[in-house]
């Protein structure tokens, strides 16, 4: 089944990067079915939204301002938008391969239980496999029946698809997490809500990384998500090892001990807010940090 305004949209959350956004939106663009975008600026300074209303006038794509950033959480506003059943994220240095959008399409047609379709990312001009991917493709986890490929509690959020009611079921990306790992707290929510989230190698997004980026920091705020995530949904026992575990990784990542300064900080809303998941699901956590 093509990809059509009435099937898929994407939705690119962007800040202060507007010469690359036009980039990915002219592939988008290009694309032989090209899909409905939606690009949510999180309060630029450079202009990016002006930018992008010049260079694309027409209905195809649609801009949205907002005032202050509100990292990952611009794209659950994004979704809010659309009307199309399923939704693909871009970021502003990513887009979707020719012919991906079909076949996702065709996949969460088939697979009603599939929240969230985690796609093969390729990244930079050498089209390297990313990492995570390599990991989703040997999930312990297995493969479910229902879903059409590996089973994964995680997923990169530029080259995710998902269900939009599912999506939207359970809150989208948390305004609190910003960018950096912000992906885990909503795989858990939406798996323990009983959907499947899936590796799909069939399904191809690139990815090439802004210059502009700062890993350290990227790295901190992963190590900050990582721990909320875990003490927000994790039982005690499950969010006592997981503290251990990433505590020791911090010691050998540039940045990434500050992170666990800063999930302090959060400590009082995360108690506050802290909803335990099912045994299954801290099971197949367990099976993934070992």
């Amino acid at each position: 089944m093509p990809a059509s305004p009435a099937r898929v949209s994407v939705v690119i959350a962007t800040r202060n990067r507007g010469p690359e956004l036009l980039g990915t939106l002219a592939r988008l663009r290009a694309l032989p079915e090209p899909p409905p975008v939606v690009v949510v600026d999180n309060g630029s300074s450079d202009g990016t939204a002006e930018m992008v209303r010049a260079d694309h006038p027409g209905p195809g794509v649609r801009v949205v301002g907002l005032r202050r950033n509100r990292g990952g959480a611009a794209r659950t506003v994004g979704a809010r938008l659309v009307d199309s059943p399923y939704v693909a994220f871009s970021d502003d240095d990513s887009w979707w391969a020719p012919g991906a959008l079909e076949r996702a399409v065709g996949l969460l047609d088939r697979h009603p239980r599939l929240a969230v379709l985690a796609a093969r990312v390729l990244v930079g001009p050498e089209e390297r496999l990313d990492p995570v991917c390599a990991e989703m493709a040997g999930s312990p986890l297995g493969r479910a029946g229902d879903l059409p490929g590996p089973s994964v509690l995680g997923f990169i959020a530029c080259g995710a698809v998902v269900r939009r009611s599912a999506f939207l079921e359970v809150g989208g990306f948390d305004v609190r997490l910003g960018v950096g790992g912000e992906e885990e707290l909503l795989s858990v929510d939406l798996a323990a809500g009983g959907w499947g989230l899936a590796y799909a190698e069939e399904v191809v997004a690139h990815h090439h990384p802004s210059p502009s980026r700062d890993p350290s920091g990227r790295r901190r705020v992963q190590m900050r998500n990582a721990l909320w995530s875990a003490w927000l949904r994790r039982p005690l026992g499950g969010a006592a090892r997981q503290t251990a575990h990433l505590t020791a990784l911090a010691m050998h990542q540039r940045g990434a001990s500050s992170g666990l300064l800063l999930a302090m900080f959060g400590l009082p809303w995360v108690l506050r807010e802290r909803r335990t998941i099912p045994k299954e699901l801290e099971a197949a956590l367990r099976i993934l940090t070992e």
